[in-house]
């Protein structure tokens, strides 16, 4: 169990020193990964900066690191795609961890026909070590590691579509319970499974009816979940709420507009279920017309507002966008510190600076020491981390190879 720790608030350009934060990388290393032959950083400070030029290799060093957490990874590529290039092997990540339970060495790879029970392997398999203990699935590593992310593909959450705000949605609520990605995952095998059967000219009642419960128990069990995460960052946006309007990352206002999340804030579970159960049911024919379920937390989305401005994310300007996007993962971030005893989650932070003004830059950096996480950044410029330049760590990266170039630390 994490325990909890003091985190001290350090501001750019102080002279003391922050705390380690309790939750580091002290060692990562790749091998035939993405552009990188072989790589290994081994970073001591809490905030990171890893500058280069386009194509250099930064974010695939964050993308390694994502890995060391359930599911594909940031970008969410097929496993096989991430082999460098011209090599007919696989690829491996490798990190030793400093946490409050002690160092933990975690291991992920991948192999051409290292498939689960022995089969041919797919683009979605890969094996998962933990102190050399091979694992069953990488949801294990859950219990380990918690990261967060923002990639400039994020840039336009609000104004793209659902789909890409949903899988957003659910990644916020696997950073608080480790099965929600499982039960995501459960929820579409059914939803297939579902489809398929009520496609068939002759169908098998019992079968539907069958699969139909399963569905409905899980689709409840996934709303709940989200719902469940939402209500934790939200603690915390009310927290920047309070503190004032006029802040470099405004507040939100955040709804799960789904049909399930929403009937479950003030009914119980078990009734949405018999009728969600029921709906499924009486709904064969529509769904069947459609070649699709229609209704379900599958068709969820997450609406955002800017708080102070009163107005939808998606008609607020681009860098009103940005700044509303890295104020929600901030908040999730200290949702997170809270709900597991002070212990705050990995950011990766990809580009995250290229397109704020120097205040907001300088508000950024402030907020990341306050936080108490280990922050993986990139950057085209080292001049995008001179507000904390101090307490930060400076990586040359140039096409597979790492460098440090600079230490702030007296």
């Amino acid at each position: 169990m994490f325990n909890a720790v003091m985190v001290l608030t350090l501001r750019p350009g102080d002279a003391a020193l922050p705390l380690k934060p309790s939750l580091t990388i002290v060692s990562l290393t790749l091998s035939s990964f993405r552009n990188y032959d072989s790589a290994r950083i081994e970073p001591s400070a809490g905030l990171i900066a890893l500058c280069g030029h386009n194509g250099a290799g930064k974010t695939n060093l964050l993308e390694a690191i994502s890995l060391l957490t359930p599911g594909r990874g940031l970008r969410g590529a097929a496993f096989d795609d991430l082999v460098r290039s011209g090599r007919d092997t696989g690829w491996a990540v490798s990190a030793v961890l400093d946490s409050p339970v002690g160092e933990v060495r975690l291991g992920t790879a991948w192999q051409p026909g290292s498939g689960e029970n022995g089969e041919p392997a797919s683009g979605n398999s890969r094996e998962v070590r933990i102190d050399g203990q091979v694992q069953r699935s990488a949801g294990a590593l859950a219990e380990y590691v918690r990261a967060l992310w923002l990639t400039p593909a994020m840039d336009r959450l609000f104004a793209g579509p659902a789909s890409d705000r949903r899988r957003f949605l659910d990644r916020l609520t696997a950073t608080f319970d480790p099965s929600h990605g499982t039960r995501v995952n459960a929820l579409e095998r059914l939803l297939r499974e579902r489809n398929r059967l009520n496609s068939e000219e002759f169908q098998q009642a019992r079968w539907l009816d069958s699969v139909e419960a399963q569905l409905a128990q899980t689709a409840v069990a996934v709303a709940a979940a989200r719902n469940d995460a939402i209500a934790a960052v939200r603690s915390f946006i009310t927290d920047t709420r309070q503190r004032g309007s006029e802040r470099p990352f405004p507040w939100a206002e955040v709804i799960v507009d789904g049909e399930l999340e929403q009937q479950l804030i003030d009914r119980p579970a078990v009734q949405i279920e018999d009728e969600y159960r029921t709906l499924l049911a009486d709904s064969r024919g529509l769904d069947r017309a459609a070649g699709r379920t229609l209704r379900g937390p599958h068709r969820a989305d997450l609406l955002v507002s800017h708080g102070p401005r009163q107005m939808e994310a998606r008609l607020c300007s681009t860098g009103e966008q940005k700044a509303l996007l890295i104020g929600l993962v901030l908040a999730q971030a200290r949702a997170v510190r809270e709900t597991f005893n002070g212990v705050a989650p990995l950011l990766l932070l990809d580009e995250v600076a290229a397109h704020l003004d120097d205040v907001r830059r300088a508000a950024l950096m402030e907020e990341l020491l306050e936080l108490g996480s280990q922050a993986w950044m990139t950057g085209t410029d080292r001049q995008l981390f001179e507000a904390a330049s101090s307490c930060t760590e400076i990586y040359e990266v140039s096409d597979g190879h790492i460098s440090r170039e600079r230490h702030g630390f007296k």
